[in-house]
């Protein structure tokens, strides 16, 4: 008999890379999502509502992906995205799930500035009070770019010359997917023995953005030049835009997010968990 494992947020990257991977290797995949699909094993989910402990019945793991980002103000953030996780773990807990990760961000530290950052810092406490692993990735790439990376890599490909917030000098730490899906595999498996804790999932090398884009580039064989703009001025369009309802694929806090990162990563207990993460080189991705 397939050990079951529910996950939040297939239809994102993440979630939907961690799905495959562990489909591939034999688990049984319960997809907790919005608008459950046919031929699917499937739950209908939305952070924000309540689920009974009924519907995760069986489940030997769950992995919680999902973030709603169209919330905008902080009591709004809360209610769906901090205690829809909590009303979530509670589930799992009645249910008897036995492991429970929680996806949650490099952008989550002591201090951080960004509405998003504060909202998976509350997520964190919830699940370490659950007994779950929590996991902060950094941004996550692979060979089938999608998500934020894939965002960059169609950037570089559509134009030579590219816009860049600020100087470029926000640091970047970076993931792939696969050691993610691997890390968490193990986990979920029984194959790892961890006390609840954070623990960032990355390679511990800082990559420049500047830096970065020239790296995709490189991978792209593509040479680019860059336009620096001022980014509290991008800040302020963003935040005009979404003032008049519009809805952007970048929002004006994903921009504190990247100015202000979390100056001292701690990456030390990485190796002692077993999270190995391979070093970023965009030409081995032959995308």
């Amino acid at each position: 008999m397939k050990n079951l494992c529910a996950i939040t947020g297939t239809g994102g990257y993440v979630g939907g890379c961690l799905k495959n991977y562990f489909a591939a290797r034999g688990w049984e995949i319960l997809e907790l999502t919005r608008r459950p699909g046919p031929g699917v094993r499937a739950v209908a989910f939305q952070l924000g509502a309540e689920i009974p402990a009924s519907a995760l019945a069986g489940v030997d793991a769950l992995v919680h992906c999902a973030y709603d980002f169209q919330p905008l103000r902080p009591e709004e953030i809360r209610a769906v995205n901090v205690d829809g996780t909590r009303m979530l773990f509670q589930a799992a807990r009645a249910a008897g799930v036995a492991r429970i990760v929680c996806l949650s961000s490099i952008s989550a530290y002591d201090g951080c500035r960004s509405l998003y950052g504060r909202a998976k810092l509350e997520i964190e406490k919830i699940a370490l009070d659950h007994g779950a692993l929590v996991l902060r990735p950094g941004l996550v790439y692979g060979s089938a770019p999608r998500g934020m990376f894939g965002k960059l890599v169609a950037q570089v490909r559509k134009s030579s010359v590219i816009p860049l917030v600020g100087h470029g000098s926000q640091f970047q730490f970076l993931v792939h997917q696969e050691d993610l899906a691997a890390f968490i595999e193990k986990f979920i498996a029984g194959k790892t023995a961890m006390a609840p804790r954070v623990l960032i999932a990355a390679h511990e090398r800082p990559w420049p953005f500047r830096e970065l884009l020239s790296e995709i580039a490189r991978g792209l064989d593509k040479q680019v030049c860059f336009v620096p703009l001022p980014w509290r001025l991008v800040w302020v369009a963003l935040k005009t835009a979404e003032a008049c309802g519009l809805r952007l694929n970048f929002r004006s806090d994903s921009l504190v997010s990247l100015m202000y990162q979390n100056p001292n990563p701690d990456f030390s207990p990485n190796a002692a968990a077993g999270l190995m993460c391979r070093p970023f080189r965009a030409k081995a991705l032959g995308f």
